[in-house]
């Protein structure tokens, strides 16, 4: 443990220490939660700060291994993930900011500062989505050595995109919720704050574009995951490209996943409540991945076998 600590104190400096203060960030935003009692749009006023603080933690960590894994250090992909650091903490400044204000961060324009505060917020996300845009193609560039771990690393990248373009709807005019100096919503069918499950708030009544953005932008590290399980559980019975292949499966599957919970919650349908359309869509997919992973792990005939009469 004290080896691994020591080489990730040596992967991309800014995204490490940004990482440090996002740590600090949560445990802060934790004893906020236990001490304010205030509560926002029907969760605790400290519970956003809270889940962003952890999910960047896990970002910030993650991307810098991958920046590791390149055979040779890339310029061009130290300074866009220096640009991401630079707009995740603009993100945090305005949502902690806001907190303490009392008000909301996101889709808040009731009076000339906060519709300032969430525009500057809104073109620090696209910054930082080309920046990791930026980053993606450099890791497709370059060659790393396991191939395992490479097509892992390029579909988590490539997918996290994916995650963040499903929050795009949440700010389109068809989610007004007619509210005057509201300018968009997570929940679709109902208000946002209403009922929703435990910790994550995703609504329970209604459709809600917050898990399509959760499950993309998580295939940054589900990925990866999934590529140290497979070489630690099945190396010795398939071989490095076969388990390449299975990586490509489940990468594709993903990202279909993405999509359909954001098609389900377009649909207004809360997740756990999905209607005959929505389980079929689900069904095919999991047959689909199914099939598609059993033609990849099915031993193939040898080229060499004659058949005769």
């Amino acid at each position: 443990m004290t080896i691994a600590l020591r080489r990730a104190a040596h992967w991309h400096r800014p995204l490490m220490v940004f990482v440090a203060a996002m740590a600090v960030l949560a445990v802060v935003a934790a004893v906020g939660i236990v001490v304010d009692s205030r509560v926002l749009t029907g969760s605790p006023i400290w519970l956003k700060p809270l889940k962003f603080a952890v999910s960047f933690v896990a970002y910030g960590t993650t991307l810098a291994w991958m920046l590791s894994l390149l055979p040779r250090r890339s310029r061009i992909a130290e300074w866009a993930a220096t640009v991401i650091v630079a707009m995740a903490v603009i993100e945090m400044t305005v949502i902690v900011g806001q907190v303490m204000r009392g008000t909301t961060s996101h889709f808040n324009a009731t009076s000339p500062l906060n519709g300032a505060l969430f525009t500057v917020m809104g073109a620090a996300i696209m910054v930082l989505f080309v920046a990791h845009f930026v980053v993606g193609i450099v890791v497709l560039q370059r060659r790393i050595p396991d191939r395992v771990a490479a097509r892992a690393v390029r579909w988590g990248l490539g997918l996290s995109l994916l995650g963040m373009l499903a929050a795009v709807p949440m700010t389109l005019p068809g989610q007004d919720p007619g509210i005057d100096g509201v300018s968009g919503a997570h929940a679709v069918g109902v208000p946002d704050g209403g009922p929703g499950l435990p910790l994550v708030g995703w609504s329970t009544t209604g459709g809600d574009l917050r898990i399509g953005h959760f499950v993309g932008l998580h295939a940054l590290q589900a990925l990866p995951i999934l590529a140290i399980l497979l070489t630690r559980f099945l190396a010795r019975r398939l071989d490095e490209r076969t388990l390449a292949r299975l990586v490509v499966v489940v990468g594709a599957a993903y990202g279909v996943l993405t999509v359909l919970l954001t098609w389900q919650a377009l649909r207004g349908q809360p997740l756990l409540r999905p209607d005959t359309l929505t389980l079929a869509a689900f069904a095919a997919l999991l047959v689909a991945t199914a099939t598609a992973a059993g033609l990849v792990v099915a031993p193939r005939r040898s080229p060499d076998l004659v058949v005769t009469a």
